[in-house]
């Protein structure tokens, strides 16, 4: 949880009078919707607490819910206080806005990455993503167009706390040094020691295991890293070049029944995790495009980020099990 929640989250639920609260600055283009506002204003329970900038008394997310307590002909509403300045408070209103109620349209999101950029330009695009609900490549895109400045030393911050060089050209350098001299090394001390991120380590890892150059044709900065590269397909598709999510799916689900079958797997609460998250990876190709073919216009670029993010996640995984699991003869 990010700082500025934290502190949110301590703050007691107070009533203010509706009429001393300022209702500028809204992330949402469009405005309000009449409808929303209704369909709150007929709910019975006590409507969440909104949450209100102290030092401005501006509305920083429950626009909505106000005006719903307003149509009641209700005078006070319960809210929380943030004590941040007006940047930090702008970035609350987004992300809260994003995990929750009426969600922000895409417009609304881009413009928000767009204020976001100029007042945090030392934030990564993936930190940025992450706030405002769209991709990491889609925040470079409206970096390059603004063409801000990058931050102090050709730096940004991660999601992590740390700051890396936007071109991470000479820790990829240093990286390959490191796994060619010591192939043993984890990918946590590979990007340790060469100062760049665990993926982007792992990057370069499978590119020189790929017989491929450690450094990507197109430079996007070490934070785009992994919206660029090529991925490393999934165990078993590598050999018959046939596409990830139509290929051998009846190979695919017969491993897992194979595995299904194994006591240590069946009889521990970590197996039958891992079980039912290989499962899920075996439906068709058909079931696939259908998947695909009914994602809202809305949440594509949210859901494709996430998809990233899981590929990542089992990429690293497959590294782990491969690499830190002791192999049995």
């Amino acid at each position: 949880m990010e700082p500025e929640e934290e502190e949110l989250n301590q703050q007691p639920v107070v009533d203010i009078d509706i009429d001393t609260l300022d209702l500028s600055g809204s992330p949402r283009l469009a405005g309000e919707r009449p409808e929303h506002i209704q369909i709150l204003a007929a709910v019975q329970d006590p409507l969440p607490p909104i949450t209100v900038h102290r030092s401005t008394m501006r509305v920083i997310d429950g626009f909505h819910r106000l005006k719903a307590t307003r149509l009641r002909g209700e005078h006070t509403i319960a809210a929380r206080f943030f004590d941040g300045d007006e940047a930090a408070a702008f970035v609350l209103a987004v992300k809260l806005n994003v995990a929750h109620g009426l969600p922000l349209t895409l417009s609304d999101r881009k413009r928000a990455a767009d204020r976001i950029i100029v007042t945090h330009p030392q934030w990564s695009d993936r930190r940025v993503a992450t706030v405002t609900g769209i991709s990491p490549g889609t925040v470079g895109d409206l970096r390059r167009r603004m063409s801000p400045d990058i931050g102090p030393s050709g730096r940004r911050l991660g999601q992590d706390g740390r700051l890396r060089p936007v071109d991470g050209s000479v820790g990829r350098l240093q990286a390959q040094e490191l796994l060619a001299a010591n192939p043993g090394l984890s990918l946590r001390q590979v990007a340790h020691a060469a100062g760049i991120s665990p993926e982007t380590a792992r990057d370069v890892r499978n590119r020189l295991r790929n017989g491929e150059d450690p450094l990507p044709r197109r430079r996007r900065g070490a934070a785009d890293t992994l919206a660029d590269r090529p991925r490393a397909a999934p165990l078993g598709l590598a050999r018959t070049g046939r596409r990830p999510h139509g290929g051998p799916v009846l190979d695919r689900a017969a491993l897992v029944r194979r595995l299904t079958a194994d006591p240590a797997l069946r009889f521990t609460d970590t197996g039958r995790n891992l079980l039912r998250l290989l499962a899920l990876h075996t439906v068709r190709e058909e079931e696939w495009d259908a998947i695909v073919n009914n994602v809202p216009p809305h949440c594509t670029d949210i859901v494709a980020d996430l998809a990233r993010q899981f590929a990542d996640l089992w990429s690293e995984f497959a590294v782990r099990v491969r690499d830190e699991v002791p192999q049995t003869g």
